[in-house]
Formats: structure tokens, sequence, C-alpha cells
């Protein structure tokens, strides 16, 4: 169907599609909160990191199933993930975090191996077809010219 296609209705279609997309991206971008500092309520647990400096002993992770379950951490009950810091006073405290740097990569790779491998099958797919069908092709001109002589 896409061979039938005339050139000048190929390009415009890219080009709706094109600005399509960046009209979506605008309009996502004007919904959603430019900065992403989200505060979550604090149960049972300092807020120091509020009013001094702080050093972040672990980064943010996923809070363990028992905390979770037994909400014994008020900072997993929100977001599931939690960062342990020390303020300057000594004191070690942690705090809800949105994002956990290392999955986020992960699944980020997982996606992209994903779609190599989607990719690598549709090439491998593609070709196995055209090899068939010039087969074929090929196979049709021996019989006729074969019928011909």
């Amino acid at each position: 169907m896409i061979e039938t296609c005339p050139k000048k209705r190929m390009i415009l279609a890219i080009s709706c599609l094109v600005l399509l997309t960046i009209l979506v991206l605008v309009i996502e971008s004007n919904w959603t909160e430019s900065p992403r500092q989200k505060q979550f309520i604090i149960e049972d647990n300092s807020t120091c990191w509020r009013r001094e400096d702080y050093t972040i002993i672990q980064d943010c992770h996923p809070c363990t199933a028992f905390e979770i379950a037994s909400k014994s951490q008020g900072v997993c009950v929100h977001t599931n993930n939690k960062e342990v810091l020390r303020c300057k006073s000594g004191e070690t405290v942690s705090r809800s975090c949105d994002k956990v740097a290392w999955l986020d990569e992960r699944n980020y790779w997982k996606f992209q191996l994903i779609l190599f491998l989607i990719g690598s099958a549709s090439t491998f797919v593609s070709f196995m077809r055209q090899r068939f069908l010039d087969r074929q092709t090929t196979l049709k001109i021996q019989r006729q010219l074969g019928h011909t002589v």
C-alpha cells in the first residue's frame, strides 16, 4: 500500500506527523509542573534536612516490601522510595524521593533492547519475504520463457 502512495502525499503525511508530535510535546510541557520538587508529608521523622546542610548517605532506592506493608517508615508510604541523609548536626534521617535513578536507567536499557530485537526481527522478516518474492518472480519468468521456446 505504501508503494502506491505518491511522493508529495508521503511528504505531506510525514510533515503532519512531525507537526502533531511537536504540538503534543508543547501541550504536555504546559500541563506538567515545571519544578518537580514534590513535598511529601513526613511522619515521625526529623526535618533537619530542610534547615541545615546534609549529605546523602544512600541514594534514592526502593523500600522493602516489609517497610511498605507494615508502614514502619512513614517515608515509604508516599512513593515507596526513600533516601537516607545525614544532617550537619549528625542526625540520620530518611525522606521520600520520586525516582530511583538506577531503576529508570535499567528500564530505559530494557526498552532499548526490546526495540532493537523487534527492529531486528522485522528486518529479518522483510529480507526473507523479499527473497521469497524474488524467487517466485524468477521461477515465474523461467516458466514463461520455458513455454515460449
